[in-house]
């Protein structure tokens, strides 16, 4: 990878996209490591708050304003008062690559004391490929100094492409509310020097708050819902957004990476307005979670976007009846792709891998 003070990586092909709703003051942190790149702020709450961002930085800013503006009456598909707001950003977007972070989320350190460019590892991430389909016990096989394991069939080592880097955090970790209220003393201090693929067939908890992904091979499934303001629900944006596109990626032949790289989660939110939000979540999860196990999309689903509103159906058919909120949700998801496909009218039928790739 080209020397990273000389040429940062993908600096012309990758943007960064921050929901907020204060200054970004966070920003002087990550001056060394995200200054050469296009940040993307999604600007949440009351839009005629004046949010500062440091000067040096080469930004573009949307309030909900902007959005009402940009989307018209599809602008009901993106979330008020939630993070999850944070993928309009995604869907502006002109790059191939998309890094979000939360703005309490700061440098990290490795256990040498260095720094961590998380936004360097990301890159490294989504440029190899990832092991979907057969676990490499030495994790990723692609990094220096690893490689496949004896035992491991060749005919799977040119691996999958990478579709979804999905970075963790150190010192407050991403608990539900549950969890923060029994343990609110606990820290995660533990850095495991892993980055690994999660298999074909598993879902897992997807965590917005330090997460890249290749836009153009699996953007339109990185939708964070119906959440926040006027809606049941919040806290499970990024959830909903993870469980779709690991479905997706499972059908399209593509990978998503867990591990490297770590940041330093600064503030734990409060657990009881967490509670209030997660509540009804925690209750539907238990649905929620064996449908996306038995998802199934067709053969004909061959872009994200065909897979995406095939899997929109099956969420107004099979958890319409859990809550009205769902056939909410579904038609939303429909919005989306929409508004997805007016904005960016040149992806929708080349998204995604070769359709010989689908199962």
């Amino acid at each position: 990878m080209a020397n990273s003070k000389s040429s940062p990586a993908l600096k012309d092909e990758l943007d960064i996209v921050i929901p907020t709703i204060r200054n970004l003051d966070f920003l002087e942190m990550w001056r060394p490591f995200f200054q050469p790149y296009h940040l993307i702020i999604v600007q949440d709450g009351d839009p005629s708050k004046i949010i500062n961002v440091p000067e040096g930085f080469d930004y573009e800013l949307y309030n909900r304003n902007d959005i009402n503006k940009i989307l018209g009456p599809k602008a009901s598909c993106i979330s008020f008062k939630d993070s999850a707001c944070r993928c309009f950003g995604y869907m502006v977007s002109k790059k191939k690559y998309i890094f979000t972070i939360d703005d309490d989320c700061f440098v990290a350190k490795d256990p040498t004391g260095k720094e961590i460019n998380a936004l360097e590892q990301h890159i490294k991430n989504l440029l190899s490929p990832s092991t979907p389909f057969f676990f490499n016990t030495l994790y990723d096989p692609y990094r220096e100094g690893a490689d496949f394991v004896r035992g491991y069939p060749f005919s799977l080592r040119e691996g999958a492409p990478t579709a979804v880097s999905h970075g963790l955090w150190l010192n407050i970790p991403d608990y539900d509310a549950p969890t923060q209220l029994v343990k609110p003393r606990e820290r995660n201090t533990r850095y495991v020097d892993a980055v690994m693929t999660i298999p074909k067939g598993t879902l897992f908890p997807m965590c917005g708050m330090n997460l890249a992904f290749d836009r153009e091979l699996i953007g339109p499934a990185m939708y964070f819902g119906l959440m926040g303001d006027g809606q049941p629900i919040g806290r499970y944006d990024d959830m909903w957004a993870g469980w779709c596109t690991k479905v997706i990626c499972d059908h399209l032949g593509l990978g998503i990476k867990t591990g490297l790289p770590y940041i330093w989660h600064s503030k734990a939110s409060n657990p009881f307005v967490n509670l209030k939000k997660e509540y009804k979540g925690i209750y539907w999860q238990e649905e929620l979670i064996p449908f996306f196990q038995s998802a199934t999309l067709s053969k004909d689903a061959n872009t994200v976007q065909k897979c995406y509103l095939e899997l929109s159906k099956q969420v107004k058919a099979k958890l319409g009846k859990v809550d009205d909120y769902f056939n909410k949700l579904a038609d939303a998801m429909v919005t989306w792709i929409e508004a997805w496909d007016e904005l960016n009218p040149s992806t929708g039928a080349s998204t995604g891998v070769p359709n010989g790739t689908a199962k």
